[in-house]
């Protein structure tokens, strides 16, 4: 009886560390960077949590608390664009920032994801009049430092 207790323990204690172990796998295979403090919004805070995909590709996704509405910004705008500095050395428009409900809801909560064949190098956010500008406008809300995966 005591046996089989222990054998029990000893599996018990070897499969949480297993899972432990997969776990910090696959965090580790993630890189995050931090926003810089914005002067802009200053309560603003939040990440960028880049990882390789199957297929070689980078997943971007960002998370976002305490930013305020793009309508209350001076001069005010419709909406938060995220834009990527690649390897390359192109800026793209990679998309619209959503939020937790409606425009930049009550909890001002933000999220963000996307995937690119292109490398990442940095990361920022805009408040724009339209979300599918080209080029960013000078508002810059957030942004990355340059960073190396």
């Amino acid at each position: 009886m005591k046996s089989t207790r222990l054998n029990y323990l000893t599996k018990n204690i070897f499969l949480g560390i297993f899972t432990i172990m997969i776990v910090f796998l696959l965090n580790s295979c993630s890189t995050t960077i931090h926003f810089l403090n914005s002067s802009v919004v200053p309560a603003a805070q939040g990440s960028v949590k880049i990882k390789n995909d199957r297929n070689k590709n980078y997943v971007v996704q960002i998370t976002l608390t305490d930013l305020a509405e793009s309508q209350r910004l001076q001069p005010s705008k419709l909406t938060y664009v995220v834009w990527m500095l690649t390897d390359r050395e192109t800026t793209k428009n990679v998309g619209q920032l959503s939020s937790s409900r409606g425009i930049m809801s009550k909890q001002l909560k933000g999220s963000f994801k996307t995937v690119s064949s292109s490398r990442p190098i940095k990361i920022f956010i805009t408040a724009e009049d339209d979300a599918g500008v080209q080029y960013p406008g000078a508002q810059v809300i957030l942004t990355t430092d340059k960073f190396e995966l």
